[in-house]
C-alpha cells in the first residue's frame, strides 16, 4: 500500500461548516483550514453542513500556505458513513481528512479505501480522544494510510473523568508525541478552549511545544499568534543554535565546547532543527509520498 501523504504541522484552525466561517478562517492563514462535521453540528442538522462544508471546500479560493480539511464523523457512525461516502463523490484533492475516534488501524485503512486516498491525494489523520486509543498508539500510528495524529482532550478527559489539566493530561500528551515522532507524522495537540484566557493559551502552546508536539489546534482565528510564537525558536534558542553548529562544523566530527557544554551529535541535531524551524516556521507543508 502506497504510504500517506504527510498533513502540516503548525496551526490548525477549526470552525463550524456555516456560512463566512471557511473564509474568515482563510483570512487568518492558519496551516489547515479544518471545517467540522462532528461536535459543532448537532444531529438534525448533519446532512445540510456536509452538503454546506464540501461546497465550501470545493469552491474555497485558498492561500498558498494553508491547506483545507474536513473533520468528518465517526466512521462507525450513519452520519460518518454518510460523510465518507459524500467525499468520496466530491473530487477533492489535497485536503486532511481529520477521524475521530479512531481506536485501531483497520479503521484507518477502511476510511482510505473509502476514499480512494492513493488517487485523490486525500490526507488522512487521526483523532486520538479514548484511552483505547492510547493503548494502542503504534499499532495506530503504524498505519501506511496515516499522515498525522491530533489529540482530543475533550473526549479524553469526559472517558477517563481527569480534568483537563496540564498534570493531568501529561501522560496522553507525552505519549502522543513521543509516538507520532517515532513514526515520522505530525502531531497537533488539542486546542485551547478558554478564548477569555490569552495567558492560559499561551502557557498550553508552550508545554505542547515543550512536549514535542508539532503543532497545535484553535477555535478562534485569534488564538493563531500565539500558538505561531510558541512555536517559533526565540532569539536566544536560534543564538545557541548558531554556537552549536558553529562549533561541531569546526570540530569535524569530534567533540567540541559550545557556550559552556559539551557539543556531541544529539545536540548538533538538535540544534539544525531548532534552525530549521527558526528558517521555516511551523507553516512547512510535509508532503512525502
Amino acid at each position: 500500500m502506497t504510504t500517506a501523504r504527510t498533513a502540516p504541522g503548525g496551526t490548525w484552525l477549526i470552525t463550524p461548516p456555516s456560512d463566512g466561517r471557511l473564509e474568515a478562517a482563510l483570512r487568518a492563514q492558519p496551516d489547515v483550514a479544518l471545517l467540522d462535521l462532528e461536535d459543532s453540528v448537532p444531529p438534525s442538522g448533519k446532512d445540510t453542513a456536509r452538503t454546506t462544508a464540501l461546497a465550501h471546500l470545493g469552491a474555497a479560493t485558498v492561500p498558498a500556505a494553508t491547506v483545507l480539511g474536513l473533520r468528518v464523523n465517526a466512521p462507525g457512525t450513519v452520519h460518518g458513513l454518510k460523510d465518507l461516502v459524500a467525499l468520496a463523490d466530491a473530487g477533492l484533492r489535497d485536503t486532511v481528512v481529520l477521524v475521530p475516534k479512531v481506536e485501531s488501524a483497520r479503521e484507518l485503512e477502511l476510511v482510505a479505501q473509502a476514499l480512494k486516498v492513493t488517487a485523490t491525494g486525500l490526507r488522512i489523520c487521526a483523532l486520538i480522544e479514548t484511552p483505547c486509543a492510547l493503548l494502542r498508539l503504534d499499532d495506530i500510528l503504524a498505519s501506511p494510510v496515516l499522515g498525522g495524529v491530533v489529540f482530543g482532550a475533550a473526549d479524553y478527559a469526559a472517558a477517563t473523568g481527569c480534568r483537563r489539566t496540564s498534570n493531568s493530561l501529561l501522560w496522553a500528551r507525552s505519549s502522543i508525541a513521543a509516538a507520532a515522532a517515532a513514526h515520522g507524522i505530525p502531531s497537533i495537540d488539542s486546542p485551547y478552549f478558554d478564548l477569555g484566557n490569552p495567558q492560559g493559551l499561551q502557557c498550553d502552546a508552550q508545554e505542547a511545544r515543550d512536549l514535542g508536539f508539532t503543532g497545535k489546534g484553535a477555535v478562534h482565528p485569534d488564538q493563531l499568534p500565539t500558538i505561531r510564537a510558541a512555536f517559533r525558536p526565540t532569539e536566544e534558542e536560534v543564538a545557541q543554535a548558531h554556537a552549536v553548529v558553529s562549533a561541531a562544523d569546526r570540530a569535524d566530527g569530534r567533540l567540541a565546547r559550545a557556550g559552556g557544554q559539551m557539543v556531541g551529535p544529539p545536540l548538533v541535531a538538535a540544534a539544525r532543527a531548532v534552525l530549521d524551524r527558526a528558517g521555516n516556521g511551523t507553516d512547512s507543508h510535509g508532503d512525502t509520498q
